[in-house]
């Protein structure tokens, strides 16, 4: 059934809006950003076809992020037993600082994210760099708000293990892991 004309634009409008975000969302969880942008283009046109129900709910960004995390995790689980290293830079993010220097900065925290088994590090990428609550993370991954707390708390404490860090101190703030990972919004 096709959308009348108003859903199609408030559906362009989500595109809009939203597109670069799923993308830098699908390129943490992939390392890749040619599948990254197949991930969205796929999660956009699952959405596109069941706009009228999506919109409805009110929540259209978790539902289409939903459906980039479960495109993103079917591909770890394929390739859980591959070498796959994720990137040293995200796309589209604004940056005042030398992009050599932020490359150099981030690049162990990219390697150490990607050692993560595909839960954990949808957790950490969820909470920590999309700022999504306890239970906004539970609900895109159709988990508990136990489970979401106890992969964060093991994802962090595994990031904090791999990159050296000290039990305290500001490398255990979720802040300074997430501004590591190039989020400059935390």
């Amino acid at each position: 059934m096709a959308l009348r004309e108003y859903e199609e634009a408030q559906f362009w409008e989500f595109v809009t809006a939203r597109r670069r975000g799923l993308v830098r969302v699908a390129f943490l969880l992939t390392g890749d950003h040619g599948l990254a942008e197949d991930f969205v283009q796929d999660a956009l046109f699952q959405a596109y076809r069941h706009w009228r129900r999506i919109e409805r709910r009110e929540q259209p960004e978790a539902y289409v992020r939903k459906i980039v995390v479960n495109l993103a995790n079917s591909r770890w689980r394929r390739l859980k037993d591959r070498n796959v290293s994720l990137y040293s830079s995200v796309p589209d993010r604004p940056t005042t600082r030398d992009a050599h220097a932020d490359v150099d900065r981030s690049d162990e925290v990219w390697r150490a994210l990607a050692t993560l088994p595909t839960g954990m590090r949808t957790v950490i990428v969820l909470r920590f760099y999309e700022e999504l609550s306890e239970a906004e993370t539970a609900a895109v991954l159709g988990k508990s708000v136990g489970t979401v707390k106890s992969q964060s708390s093991r994802g962090l404490a595994r990031l904090r293990e791999v990159l050296g860090a000290p039990a305290q101190g500001k490398q255990t703030d979720p802040a300074y892991v997430a501004g590591r990972l190039g989020n400059t919004h935390v």
